[in-house]
């Protein structure tokens, strides 16, 4: 190796001197192979100014004082680049490692927070969800119940990553302790409230709608604790309302009561449940209207519901020049019957 080094270093020396002389090609293009074995070789750049300081001074004993100090100069600068050169390697490791770990998390993610959409007579799911990044902030949960019923979680963690991750897969858990007799909305709300206060982070803040779909009574109870409002579409007088929900966000206080509201779903009816994902989409520098939304679902509405919510997804994805600023999930519950 140090005879390698050497070799290349007196090359470097005949290659100035002749260039000086001559300002000939044929010395750079030498140099440039005299470079590529310094890279091979893991030279740094400092070695190589130093090299070529100590040519100068063989080839030409009389240079000036100024030109001296102007090369120990470049010495000094190359000292500090080189160090910051020999860091990037590490950087470069530790960033791979970074990646392969939120890999890792992004699929144990879904592992852990997967939900199956269930079958419900008379009533047509759709439901997408889509990370910005590859661990999502979004969170949604089916619970079928043995009578038929039907519980639908849709949350959004304020604050993203493997924290937020972990935080749902407790709140997704905890949603699987409870009985089925106690899967009224505000219920399921108040619990989780009191989990969340006592185990998440204060500056971790959820926001969760729940909702409890009875097929029997063709009706909907649904709370929010601080979640985005979503929607309900009434199929007679073809009109969109919106859902009026209001809730303090989980965890904020322990002793937090939530509200119920019922919404009777008639033949055709649908709910679209949201994140700020879909109405805080931009179009350039615009925040686009939630009327905007709206206008798109109905576009699709007679499609089936999966495709229906696919269908918005792509558009907003175009409209976005498909780099998601946040996290995108639409859920569509449609009455058939």
């Amino acid at each position: 190796m140090e005879e390698v080094i050497s070799k290349n270093a007196k090359n470097y020396k005949e290659l100035l001197k002749y260039y000086l002389t001559s300002q000939d090609e044929q010395s750079l293009y030498g140099v440039e192979k005299v470079s590529k074995e310094f890279i091979k070789n893991q030279i740094l750049p400092e070695e190589i100014v130093n090299l070529h300081i100590q040519a100068m001074a063989e080839i030409n004993p009389d240079l000036s004082e100024q030109y001296k100090h102007s090369m120990n100069f470049l010495l000094e600068a190359m000292i500090f680049y080189g160090l910051a050169m020999q860091e990037i390697p590490l950087l470069r490791e530790e960033r791979h490692l970074l990646k392969s770990e939120i890999s890792v998390a992004a699929n144990m993610q879904k592992t852990l927070l997967g939900t199956k959409k269930p079958t419900i007579e008379g009533l047509d799911i759709g439901i997408i969800s889509v990370p910005a990044n590859q661990m999502n902030g979004d969170y949604h949960h089916f619970v079928k119940g043995k009578n038929g019923s039907l519980g639908i979680a849709i949350a959004d963690v304020i604050g993203k990553g493997i924290p937020a991750a972990l935080c749902m897969s407790m709140i997704k858990y905890s949603m699987d302790s409870y009985p089925e007799e106690s899967m009224s909305p505000k219920s399921i709300l108040k619990n989780l409230n009191r989990v969340v206060e006592r185990n998440v982070d204060p500056s971790m803040f959820i926001t969760m709608c729940y909702a409890h779909y009875m097929p029997s009574e063709s009706k909907l109870r649904l709370s929010s604790a601080g979640h985005e409002p979503g929607f309900y579409y009434n199929s007679q007088t073809d009109t969109f309302q919106q859902i009026e929900t209001k809730g303090l966000v989980l965890g904020v206080s322990p002793d937090t009561e939530y509200n119920e509201y019922e919404i009777d779903i008639n033949k055709n009816d649908m709910v679209i449940l949201l994140t700020d994902g879909v109405t805080e989409c931009r179009d350039s520098d615009r925040f686009i209207e939630i009327q905007e939304v709206l206008d798109i679902i109905k576009k699709y509405a007679d499609l089936p519901a999966q495709q229906m919510v696919e269908s918005v997804y792509k558009h907003f994805e175009r409209l976005q020049d498909f780099q998601l600023r946040d996290d995108f999930t639409l859920l569509v519950l449609r009455k058939d019957v």
